[in-house]
């Protein structure tokens, strides 16, 4: 077998952890090292025989890394370490500011392509997965409509949101599909829907002892920018609850095609996912996409790069030959 591509991870929260889970599964990679801004001592990772680092040596393993995996959020962490690590390693990052992607590739590419380091950007299922879909829709079916439905997930933002009205001691919140909706577009009618007849808010809440529950379900229902353009529903539950029925991080989604070919016929194109847990699949395709960076920059092929830019074989541990044979 061939030398292993070996991973660095940058950051060990839910999707650091999910990296590493995903290198375990993976017989060509190799996870060398894990950076954290935390102390190192605190850090304990599923692999004892890896060793964990303060973020500030990842310098030293220049030459010891193939390829930086970054799990850091998008907010504040990727647009600084982005260029920061793109200046010394193949990284990969699942930046998914939709508005901020086209600037972010932009400084990306200028220290990726001054660096000769491949850096794959915005990487995961949306963005990523779903934008490829989206993109494979509107290639094959030019005449028609592509729409994006999200859930039933947990949102992190959101159930933040809840827990911080007076009264709630936890609480979560998922973003539904509302059904009607995605019939419409599944039956072909390529409807016009605006955000909120497209999706349901669904808040699990545990109240306070003897809080005001029509005060916390009303101060919900009416938050400007999270719920007050939203149909909202908000179900008091107890801790027990909270704790067996709403502590995973699932979430989903599907991306929909609705066009019509030459003689009027309607084509409906679909791909979906129901994920038990969010940071571990978007940490799988992160993985895949750390093997494609590093055989992209064999090649000679730096610069910033998106997943529309990645050859699909390269995602894969396998040979042309082998795909060619076994999936095409």
């Amino acid at each position: 077998m061939n030398e292993k591509i070996r991973i660095g991870i940058i950051g060990y929260g839910n999707l650091g952890k999910g990296v590493e889970a995903s290198i375990a599964q993976s017989e060509d990679l190799e996870l060398v090292a894990v950076f954290s801004r935390r102390d190192p001592a605190s850090v304990t990772l599923l692999n004892k025989n890896v060793e964990v680092f303060h973020i500030n040596e990842t310098i030293n393993y220049k030459n010891k890394i193939d390829v930086m995996i970054l799990c850091g959020g998008s907010a504040t962490d990727l647009p600084e370490q982005g260029p920061e690590f793109a200046a010394h390693f193949n990284t990969i990052d699942s930046f998914d500011t939709h508005a901020k992607i086209p600037d972010y590739f932009t400084k990306m590419d200028k220290v990726a392509q001054s660096s000769g380091k491949t850096s794959i950007i915005s990487v995961g299922w949306d963005p990523g997965m779903f934008s490829m879909n989206r993109l494979l829709g509107e290639a094959i079916l030019p005449i028609g409509e592509t729409y994006t439905f999200w859930g039933k997930g947990l949102s992190q933002g959101h159930s933040d949101a809840v827990r911080r009205v007076d009264g709630v001691k936890a609480g979560v919140q998922y973003t539904l599909p509302i059904e009607e909706a995605v019939n419409r577009v599944r039956n072909g009618e390529n409807p016009v829907l605006l955000t909120k007849e497209k999706h349901l808010r669904e808040c699990y809440i545990v109240p306070e002892i003897g809080a005001d529950q029509t005060e916390i379900e009303q101060t919900i229902k009416t938050m400007p920018h999270y719920f007050a353009d939203y149909q909202t529903e908000v179900h008091f539950i107890t801790e027990e609850e909270l704790l067996a029925n709403h502590s995973k991080m699932m979430h989903g989604g599907f991306v929909i095609r609705s066009g019509e070919t030459g003689n009027g016929n309607k084509q409906i194109v679909e791909y979906s996912l129901k994920l038990d847990s969010n940071p571990e699949y978007t940490a799988s395709v992160l993985t895949a996409y750390a093997r494609a960076a590093y055989k992209m920059n064999k090649e000679g092929n730096a610069g910033a790069k998106t997943v529309f830019d990645v050859p699909l074989g390269h995602l894969s541990p396998k040979s042309p030959a082998q795909l060619r044979k076994e999936l095409l």
